[in-house]
C-alpha cells in the first residue's frame, strides 16, 4: 500500500475508508464493521468517520470494526460547525471518544465551516491535543482563503479534507497546490462521485477495459496518481472493499490520462469549493 507522510513525519495509506451513510440503519451495521476489519487486513488502516455520519452511528460501526485493532488504525473523525468552539468541542470530542471506545484520535477535523471563528477553533483543538484526546487536527471543506486565515496556525493544521473526484476538479487551480507547497496533504472524499453519471463516462470505461477495471478503480486511482492525496472511498460491503483495495495498485498510463482529462477538463480558472 502507497503511503502519504504528514507535516510530522508520520505515514499514513495512501488509500484509506470512508463511513458516509455508516450507521444509519441497524440491520446493516454488522456487515458494514466487516467491511472495515477488511479494509484494514487488506492494508487501508486510515478510517474517516465524523459525529454527524448517522448522528454517530458511523463511529459506533467504526467501533466495532477496530475492537482489539486500535493500534493497526490511524483513526480520524470530524465535528460539526456547530460544535467547534469551547466547552461544545471538548464535550463533542468526549462523545465521539466514547462512541469510538478509544481514548485519543489521531486526527480530529472541524467539518465545515460554520459561526463559530477558526481562531477559537484552533484554540479549542490545541487543548484537546495538550490534554491527549487528540494526536492532531485538521480542516474540512475549507477553500484558500479559510486556509490563509488560519495564519501561523496553518503549520499545525495537518490536512484539508475536501471532495475531490474526476467532475470536481476545482482544488487542482490553487488549492491543491497551495497544500503540497507546504507539505500538507489533502484528503479526498467522495472519489467515485455520487450519482454514478461518472462512472458511465465513455472515456473513464475506456480505461478501465484496458486495465481490466472497474470505472471506479480507475476513478480512485486517479486521485492517487500524484503525490499529497489521501483517498477515502466508502465501502459498505466486503465485495466492494476488495474493489475498492484493488485500486491502489493500478498505475495510470500518460495515455490514460490524457484521455481522462480531455472527458473530464482540468480548471483553467477559479472556482468556488464544491462540497456535499
Amino acid at each position: 500500500m502507497a503511503t502519504v507522510r504528514l507535516a510530522d513525519g508520520t505515514e499514513v495509506p495512501a488509500l484509506g475508508q470512508g463511513t458516509w451513510r455508516m450507521g444509519e440503519r441497524a440491520g446493516r451495521r454488522a456487515e458494514e464493521a466487516r467491511a472495515l476489519r477488511l479494509g484494514l487486513d487488506l492494508g487501508m488502516t486510515l478510517i474517516d468517520t465524523a459525529e454527524m455520519y448517522g448522528e454517530g452511528g458511523a463511529e459506533e460501526v467504526v467501533a466495532e470494526a477496530i475492537a482489539g485493532r486500535r493500534q493497526e488504525v490511524f483513526l480520524v473523525s470530524k465535528v460539526y460547525p456547530h460544535n467547534a468552539g469551547g466547552r461544545k468541542l471538548e464535550a463533542a470530542c468526549e462523545r465521539s471518544l466514547r462512541r469510538l471506545r478509544v481514548e485519543t484520535l489521531d486526527l480530529y477535523l472541524l467539518h465545515w465551516r460554520g459561526s463559530i471563528p477558526l481562531a477559537e477553533t484552533v484554540e479549542g483543538m490545541e487543548r484537546l491535543r495538550a490534554a491527549g484526546k487528540i494526536r492532531r487536527w485538521g480542516v474540512s471543506n475549507l477553500d484558500l482563503d479559510d486556509l490563509e486565515e488560519l495564519g501561523p496556525a496553518l503549520a499545525d493544521c495537518a490536512t484539508d479534507q475536501v471532495l475531490y473526484n474526476l467532475e470536481a476538479r476545482g482544488i487542482e487551480f490553487d488549492l491543491l497546490p497551495f497544500c503540497r507547497a507546504r507539505g500538507m496533504p489533502v484528503m479526498a472524499y467522495s472519489p467515485i462521485g455520487q450519482a454514478g453519471a461518472m462512472l458511465r463516462n465513455r472515456a473513464l470505461g475506456a480505461v478501465a477495459a484496458r486495465h481490466g477495471a472497474t470505472p471506479a478503480q480507475i476513478a480512485i486511482a486517479w486521485t492517487l496518481r500524484e503525490a499529497g492525496v489521501i483517498s477515502i472511498p466508502k465501502a459498505a460491503t466486503e465485495a466492494h472493499v476488495r474493489e475498492n483495495a484493488r485500486a491502489g495498485g493500478i498505475a495510470l498510463t500518460e495515455q490514460d490520462l490524457g484521455e481522462l482529462d480531455a472527458a473530464f477538463p482540468p480548471p483553467a480558472r477559479k472556482r468556488p469549493l464544491a462540497m456535499l
